[in-house]
């Protein structure tokens, strides 16, 4: 067993500078864990990494939850995760109250005018990327085509989720029919804003979120911002630009959404809701892990939600797009970003804060 103050400063320190995105995060871990500190040899840290992934939530919290867990059981589980998240929480805290003061005067303009098209080519490329990873057949291509289709049809996105993934697995089960319709979803009722509907909200999105952080867009645009009006499209935007500059779990755009609804209280809720769930599903894991991993019906059900969440970030970009792109200059900018990106590892992190320096010198 590792002392929990060893295990609190390792995830502090991750959770303050690992920048990049879920894969740069796990990759700092393996270093950390498996290479520097030899906690974990290098095949429990890949039966860690598929356990994250096999259960809904951010990849490289619960990979951190993981890790804590194996080194100081229950606490350090508790220990691991929190530190992970907290610092990149704080950030996202301060920066979001900033924002709320500052967010209408020329020079904050200025540097989101130059952030929001880099986002949108940072989307696109991890879109890229995961895509050609989850759509590996042309059931799982078709899947998406389908999934796009029940989208723009209005389909709520949860009901495209389970539904793709349980169509799959029903095929695994040879059973052709089940793909032959995507279920409805009634329309959920618009709540009035509080900090328990705030906390639900996003409890709810760290139970069923698959794939990537990105995906979270999607449910964040359909519900605060489509469906209940709580955020504008500017706001959600300005929301994943923080996310993306701050380092740890882009799932921290919870807390600054928060902070823009309900002051440092929604912040707090927004964050506990929306991390919960990967505490819990990490906690209730373990012991399934080897069983789901050889079920081959298992394995279609979750090759079905990642083609489904393909599908919706695909949806969610080309909608926000068209509010972040909308003159020569942000076409530009997030050109130039999507060639960087795919020609060079950079840390996304740079290109924003390029993005930002874009901004404020074409309004200059």
């Amino acid at each position: 067993m590792t002392p929990l103050a060893e295990i609190a400063v390792l995830f502090l320190r991750l959770g303050a500078t690992a920048f990049g995105g879920p894969a740069a995060h796990i990759a700092m871990m393996e270093d950390e864990v498996v290479r520097r500190k030899q906690w974990l040899s290098r095949e429990e840290f890949l039966d860690l990494l598929s356990a994250a992934n096999l259960i809904p939530g951010p990849n490289s919290t619960e990979l951190a939850i993981h890790v804590g867990y194996q080194r100081g059981g229950w606490r350090g589980l508790l220990v691991a995760g929190a530190c992970f998240i907290l610092p990149a929480a704080l950030i996202v805290t301060i920066i979001a109250a900033l924002y709320v003061r500052f967010a209408q005067l020329p020079r904050a303009e200025a540097v989101l005018y130059g952030i929001k098209p880099v986002i949108i080519a940072i989307v696109v490329h991890a879109l890229w990327r995961l895509g050609r990873t989850a759509l590996k057949t042309p059931l799982l291509a078709g899947a998406a085509v389908l999934a796009v289709a029940a989208l723009f049809g209005g389909v709520h996105e949860l009901a495209v989720l389970f539904g793709i993934g349980a169509g799959l697995a029903l095929l695994r089960t040879k059973n052709p029919v089940a793909m032959l319709a995507v279920p409805l979803a009634a329309a959920p009722a618009i709540p009035a804003f509080g900090l328990l509907p705030l906390f639900l909200f996003f409890a709810k999105v760290g139970a069923v979120l698959f794939g990537s952080g990105y995906v979270l867009i999607a449910f964040l645009r359909a519900d605060l911002v489509e469906r209940w009006h709580w955020l504008t499209e500017a706001q959600l935007l300005d929301a994943i630009a923080v996310g993306q500059i701050t380092p740890g779990p882009l799932f921290t755009t919870a807390t600054f959404i928060g902070y823009l609804l309900g002051g440092l209280p929604g912040a707090t809720v927004a964050t506990a809701g929306i991390f919960l769930p990967a505490f819990v599903f990490v906690a209730l894991s373990g012991p399934l892990v080897p069983r789901l991993r050889r079920s081959r019906v298992a394995g279609a059900f979750l090759d079905g939600v990642n083609a489904a969440s393909i599908a919706l970030m695909a949806v969610v970009t080309w909608q926000l797009g068209r509010a972040a792109i909308i003159d020569p200059a942000t076409i530009a900018l997030a050109v130039i970003s999507a060639i960087v990106l795919l020609r060079y590892p950079i840390n996304s992190a740079w290109l924003v804060l390029a993005g930002a320096v874009s901004g404020l010198l074409l309004r200059w």
